[in-house]
């Protein structure tokens, strides 16, 4: 049987303290912050992998060799707190291999990699064991609550971390009832653990050789059947200023990604208004069998005024129909309610403008039909047929919908827009801000990796004593 590249050991540390893994989450809270940013330079980093491996076939050594040392560190940490609760040994800040601690990580560094399997081997490939690794390090139980004021619900989940997390529990509560971890869980978390890892290095493109579908329990890898390959490449040693500038280029173009998404964002937005002038929401429907239609009061005030006027610019008010075009008026709230007293017509609750079937919620005021048509009045601050468009102004606001001979039944596709005059200057500052993020990234990234220390020996990994 050949051997695979990716080699996960570890040993049992025992005796284990009974109580220390009810506090190791917090005892881990540095290694979990640290651990936090070398991810977001793995990902960045195994982004650039990607490009390389695709155009030259090469992974480059210093890059495979950081990415190794996070693989390293979380397995450390993984086997310190919940991932086995292993030992009690304190994992070292170190990317590098650390042969003396009871959990190490080797991975063979590959000379070449395919450039085409590169493209679909850490999607399309890797799916079935995708499935088996979410069942082995992840799970929720899922409730819906519903019955809320609003007509909504609270979706609540609770993580019980997969087979691997209720594996190390039971050996927890064994661990702080008997002092013992029971053998044959070890060796099954064990299992899953390396399964897990093999799968993440051949997603991560740090190697071609397929994760076997096999369950090779306990700490101990097969030994060797033949001595490890020789690289060209000697691997580089990490030092503190060279892990710090790698992973601040990482933050700043990761950073830059983001700025760039929301960029596409906000010229997809700036473009859809290009014909009428306006961003709008979908439309909704509401309708009532009454003579008017009308929302809550719209209060407007205060010193921000201008600052929400500036934000939204021109807003519009839109309806159609299959009918003649509706009435649309919006007008001061105490004068809507004196024309509307009496009359029978529905208020608008909620208006979420959302894909359900709820979107929208009245309250029914009876009454009879409108002594004069809406648009013979004048205390309308803006009204259309059909439309209006509207500049806000501070006081307290009603709209309202009607048709225009004030007979009943109303029924419209509702939508609000607004010209959002920002949105050509904001898409400019996001793209020059994506600019210098991402320029600045990858001179920090390239700093760093001339920071490599020296080359050093090939670590020659010694299997850690076997438990008896």
């Amino acid at each position: 049987m050949a051997t695979h590249p990716v080699r996960v050991e570890a040993r049992l540390e025992e005796p284990l303290n009974r109580g220390l893994w009810i506090v190791k989450w917090f005892l881990a809270i540095p290694h979990y912050i640290v651990l936090g940013f070398l991810w977001i330079a793995f990902g960045v980093l195994t982004v650039i992998a990607f490009f390389a491996i695709l155009f030259t076939g090469h992974y480059p050594r210093v890059l495979f060799d950081f990415n190794l040392g996070v693989l390293r560190w979380t397995w450390r940490v993984a086997y310190y707190t919940y991932g086995a609760l292993g030992t009690d040994r304190y994992p070292p800040f170190t990317l590098g291999p650390a042969p003396d601690y009871p959990a190490t990580l080797e991975i063979d560094y590959p000379e070449r990699l395919s450039r085409g399997l590169v493209l679909i081997k850490w999607w399309l490939l890797a799916i079935p064991h995708y499935l088996i690794v979410g069942l082995f390090t992840s799970g929720s139980v899922i409730s819906w609550r519903g019955g809320l004021p609003d007509g909504g619900g609270v979706l609540y989940t609770l993580d019980w971390g997969g087979l691997i997390g209720l594996l190390v529990l039971i050996a927890a509560l064994s661990l702080l009832f008997t002092g013992r971890y029971p053998h044959g869980l070890y060796d099954l978390v064990l299992g899953m653990n390396r399964w897990a890892l093999r799968v993440a290095a051949y997603a991560t493109l740090m190697t071609d050789a397929y994760p076997p579908f096999r369950l090779e329990q306990g700490g101990h890898e097969l030994p060797r059947l033949e001595p490890p390959p020789q690289p060209r490449h000697a691997p580089v040693r990490h030092g503190a200023g060279s892990i710090a500038a790698i992973v601040v280029g990482a933050l700043l173009a990761f950073g830059g990604i983001g700025t760039a998404a929301a960029g596409s964002l906000s010229a997809v937005l700036a473009q859809s208004r290009a014909g009428s002038g306006f961003v709008s929401t979908t439309s909704e429907r509401v309708s009532t069998p009454a003579y008017a239609l009308t929302t809550d009061q719209i209060a407007i005030s205060g010193q921000g005024v201008e600052y929400l006027r500036s934000f939204t610019g021109k807003v519009r008010i839109e309806t159609s129909t299959a009918g003649n075009p509706l009435f649309v008026g919006i007008g001061p709230r105490a004068d809507v309610d004196t024309y509307l007293k009496g009359v029978g017509h529905d208020r608008i609750t909620r208006l979420t403008f959302g894909p359900g079937p709820d979107d929208t919620a009245y309250t029914w005021h009876p009454g009879g039909q409108p002594a004069t048509p809406p648009a013979t009045q004048t205390f309308w601050t803006a009204t259309g047929s059909g439309s209006l468009e509207w500049d806000i102004e501070p006081g307290e606001w009603a709209i309202v919908i009607m048709n225009a001979d004030a007979s009943p039944t109303i029924s419209a596709d509702l939508r609000l827009s607004a010209t959002l005059p920002w949105l050509d200057g904001l898409t400019t500052w996001l793209f020059v801000a994506t600019g210098i993020l991402l320029i600045s990234g990858v001179v920090l990234i390239l700093f760093g990796i001339r920071l490599t220390g020296s080359p050093v020996p090939e670590t020659t990994h010694t299997a850690p004593t076997p438990r008896p």
